[in-house]
């Protein structure tokens, strides 16, 4: 090899790496962004200085506290998915079309982050009285789903008002087992706020939301270094 060759190749190997980082953190600087936090926000009376500069904290929409049943009977509260990434749906189990299409989706899903420690799924029926954990068991066995993805259950007077006001979905029993409630798959960060809707039944969404899931997993590891395997 000619001493010219050997020269640069070198010189790439010195260069490249910045020219990466230039191209990833200035000239693509809009292709890799903080995911938007969704819901009602208040500007706080507390500061804090970016650049020297004070400037006022917010306060975000947060799911409130919380406590469900799971398929195995077994209760679920928020503080199970303390430090948690939490990808939620709801749905009910009677259901013929559009549920089964999205848990097929997020079966996906769920089986690819079924080893990652930040990440959980949770699916929330908003048909408690016939959907108690014995018929959520037998739903979830058709997925025969990993143990980061939890079907739940509970009270009307719990799940309704968590879909409305934490989730700021709609969830309406309309009788005679009809049910208005969003199709929508919600993800939800560490601190309980929301980070992202997508169309459960959208493959271009449910690429998206991979995808979203994957910049909120990296923003907890730089924030905490914490281990995800």
């Amino acid at each position: 090899m000619s001493v010219l060759k050997k020269i640069l190749i070198l010189a790439l190997i010195l260069v490249l790496p910045g020219f990466l980082y230039y191209s990833l953190t200035v000239k693509g600087k809009n292709r890799y962004h903080s995911l938007s936090i969704f819901g009602p926000k208040v500007v706080a009376k507390t500061v804090k200085m970016v650049k020297g500069k004070a400037v006022p904290d917010t306060i975000y929409h947060t799911l409130p506290q919380f406590t469900l049943t799971s398929q195995d009977g077994k209760a679920v509260s928020s503080n199970t998915f303390a430090d948690k990434i939490i990808v939620t749906d709801f749905f009910y189990t009677r259901s013929t079309g559009i549920c089964a299409e999205v848990h097929k989706n997020i079966d996906s899903l769920a089986i690819e982050y079924k080893n990652n420690k930040l990440v959980s799924f949770a699916s929330i029926t908003v048909d408690p009285v016939h959907d108690v954990p014995a018929v959520l068991k037998a739903y979830a066995q058709k997925y025969n789903p990993p143990a980061n993805w939890l079907f739940l259950t509970g009270d009307t007077s719990t799940i309704y008002p968590l879909a409305r006001n934490g989730f700021l979905v709609n969830a309406v029993d309309e009788g005679n087992g009809n049910f208005i409630y969003a199709d929508k798959v919600i993800l939800i960060d560490k601190s309980r706020r929301i980070r992202g809707y997508y169309d459960g039944t959208s493959p271009d969404d449910m690429t998206r939301l991979d995808s979203e899931l994957k910049v909120l997993i990296d923003e907890q590891l730089l924030n905490e270094n914490t281990p995800v395997y």
